[in-house]
């Protein structure tokens, strides 16, 4: 049996991403599946248009650009990307590994790096009657274009990051910004409450705490009012035109924990010198990837994708001498499609 790529990447995130780049570098093609329709994982599905600020040699970069750069880098190696379909199940064959994914498809690989972050992942959703309406017009679960919101309305719900995070920015733009949270302390960084506070006291973010929310006011999908009730009981209603709830995550590992590679609630148990699992050939990266002292930072993420890759690269081929060089000494090879 022939293999179909030397490498498959399953994520299609920034240290997937990186993996496809590190793979090019040994010589390797890779496929690159991912549930998403678009490449980027979180960065673009959450946060592309906000700043990061831990990248080396980026002292702020938004999501989406991080994701521009990263496919801009892999272009010499032209992956192909299997977009919109998950993997399903993974088994072993002689030429290495054989991934079939949801739309039915197969591809051999030699080897496996799984990228995929907290695994298939969903924002979730307020429990607010007749919400799925006002999805995609006047809630959103993330800020794609920041510049749409000029002029609106917002208001915010939750405590987090993303949603002090996001006040912050849109108080430069909106007409008003308000935020929802259920008891007066944020789980943010201090820096950015600090600021945030600030504003408030400017009359330029109004807080509403201790409030949660209870209701939308609106029809044809255009929000006009959210409703919130504090802890006495008493509802408030807010004169809103966009709303975005921020309250995490729903993450689910899905057909992951039955591919026999240590899944624990940690995430898949790797050999953090090379980020090898239990099964050979098959190697685990970013934040799926657990070990004593694991850092989960894009950074770390991508210094284990290019341990990852080159211990691939040894793994297909054991008997051929494999000499480190830099960059900057052997450029960028270029691969036959």
């Amino acid at each position: 049996m022939t293999t179909d790529f030397p490498i498959a990447v399953i994520g299609a995130g920034p240290v997937g991403l990186f993996a496809v780049f590190q793979a090019g570098m040994l010589g390797m093609r890779a496929v690159v599946i991912d549930a998403l329709e678009a490449p980027g994982g979180q960065c673009v599905a959450l946060y592309p248009e906000k700043p990061i600020y831990d990248i080396p040699a980026q002292p702020s970069i938004t999501g989406g650009g991080l994701i521009d750069n990263l496919l801009r880098q892999v272009e010499p190696f032209a992956p192909e990307f299997r977009l919109g379909q998950s993997v399903e199940s993974l088994e072993p064959v002689p030429a290495g590994w054989r991934l079939v994914t949801s739309t039915g498809a197969a591809v051999t690989a030699g080897a496996v790096v799984i990228a995929a972050g907290v695994g298939a992942f969903g924002p979730k959703r307020p429990p607010l009657a007749g919400i799925e309406a006002f999805e995609g017009q006047s809630v959103f679960y993330c800020v794609s274009r920041r510049a749409e919101f000029a002029g609106k309305r917002v208001v915010i719900a939750g405590g987090g990051d993303s949603a002090v995070d996001w006040a912050l920015s849109l108080s430069e733009i909106a007409a008003s910004v308000m935020v929802v949270h259920r008891r007066p302390k944020f789980r943010a960084a201090p820096d950015s409450l600090t600021k945030m506070q600030a504003l408030a006291a400017e009359g330029r973010i109004e807080l509403v705490v201790p409030y949660q929310l209870h209701g939308l006011e609106g029809q044809g999908g255009r929000l006009e009012a959210v409703e919130v009730i504090g802890d006495d009981g008493a509802i408030r209603r807010l004169g809103a035109d966009i709303l975005l709830p921020f309250f995490g995550l729903s993450q689910n590992l899905g057909p992951i924990r039955d591919w026999g590679i240590g899944v624990s609630a940690e995430g898949i148990a790797v050999r953090q010198q090379d980020c090898a699992t239990g099964r050979p050939g098959i190697y685990a990266v970013g934040d799926i990837a657990a070990y004593p002292g694991k850092l989960k930072l894009i950074l770390t993420g991508f210094a284990e994708a290019a341990a990852a890759v080159h211990a691939a690269r040894r793994h297909l081929h054991p008997d051929e001498a494999m000499h480190f060089t830099h960059s900057t000494s052997k450029g960028v090879p270029v691969l036959a499609a």
